[in-house]
């Protein structure tokens, strides 16, 4: 076994949570505490936490001081990704990436399907890289983000994770 894929235990990242929304408060936002509880249970870091209406000037400029601030490992968001006029997530959030990772939409509403069926066609979910800080943009739902969290982000933010994960490649995301 090499010495890149040597297991030496939980490798915890900085993670910060975005809660897209015209209505939610800290007090309401059920999906963005599920997503915090979820990381913190996992052994990773909440370096910040926030709620921004729908609007795409507002969420890029956090999404930009996130992807500028060398601490930030992870982002993300929950809300926005849907088909209606509001939703504006995957408009503030692509501009701004240096790479997308497309198969995190296709795998995310793979994964939705046997919960919610033909309606995660709506879902707009998108993943990426933006200077090094990986982004994955979630729909709003409490069950949307477990789904989420359980089936591709918990594993992929392991480096334990076989045969590859997200985690491991942070030493190389910003070579040139």
């Amino acid at each position: 076994m090499s010495e890149h894929f040597k297991d030496t235990g939980f490798v915890p990242l900085a993670l910060a949570l975005l809660t897209v929304s015209d209505t939610r408060t800290e007090e309401t936002d059920k999906s963005g505490h599920l997503l915090r509880e979820c990381a913190l249970r996992a052994g990773h870091r909440v370096l910040a936490k926030s709620i921004v209406p729908d609007d795409v000037y507002q969420m890029r400029a956090l999404f930009s001081h996130w992807i500028a601030d060398p601490q930030i490992q992870v982002v993300i968001s929950t809300g926005g990704t849907g088909i209606t006029g509001r939703d504006s997530t995957p408009e503030a959030v692509t501009p701004l990436l240096d790479k997308a990772i497309e198969g995190f939409g296709e795998l995310f509403r793979k994964a939705s399907f046997p919960e919610i069926g033909p309606s995660t066609i709506q879902s707009r979910a998108v993943g990426g890289l933006a200077n090094g800080t990986l982004i994955f943009c979630l729909p709003g739902s409490t069950g949307a983000c477990k789904t989420a969290w359980e089936q591709i982000l918990e594993p992929q933010l392991d480096h334990r994770t076989r045969p590859c994960n997200f985690a491991q490649m942070f030493p190389r995301l910003l070579e040139g």
